[in-house]
């Protein structure tokens, strides 16, 4: 579990299935520079969520859920590249809990959990270069950007540069 000042990063619940789906899973502007597509029945998310347990089981990734209120309001994670050197996995708010400081606070609690548990020496931070709410917040952490390699969304066909980030610790 990582905690900060407004929220809980911890492993979900069965029971979280359907404050994800209202609040993450659902809304496109979720989805928009992640990955994943939408999900578009409570059934489905009702599948997700169990996908979700089992891969957190294996992964160092989480629930992100607000402390004010309980709610299951996004997801984020970190893996390891090489030894010392870590990344975020993904860091996804609902479109409702987006502009509200959460997102520092995530990667904040991410690379300091990194730094802790691991020793890391070194955090990659990744986005696409057309996110410049993400792009911002990267550089307002004093990240230094280290490549940019040409993609291709698999969603919808749309090219995009993937930007990488690194900051050392």
């Amino acid at each position: 579990m990582i905690e900060t000042e407004s929220l809980i990063l911890d492993k979900a619940k069965f029971s979280d299935w359907k404050e994800m789906y209202r609040n993450v899973w659902s809304q496109p502007e979720s989805a928009r520079y992640m990955a994943w597509s939408i999900t578009t029945s409570e059934e489905a998310a009702k599948i997700r969520i169990v996908k979700t347990i089992a891969f957190q089981k294996e992964h160092d990734t989480y629930v992100v859920y607000e402390k004010s209120s309980g709610k299951a309001i996004g997801f984020a994670g970190v893996e390891k590249l090489e030894p010392c050197i870590y990344q975020e996995a993904g860091i996804c708010l609902g479109p409702n809990y987006v502009g509200k400081g959460f997102g520092r606070q995530i990667l904040q609690g991410l690379i300091q959990y990194c730094k802790e548990q691991f020793g890391a020496k070194e955090f990659i931070y990744s986005t696409r270069d057309e996110n410049t709410a993400s792009n911002r917040l990267a550089k307002s952490f004093g990240f230094l950007l280290i490549s940019s390699v040409a993609k291709i969304d698999s969603k919808d066909g749309h090219s995009y540069n993937l930007l990488q980030y690194s900051l050392k610790l």
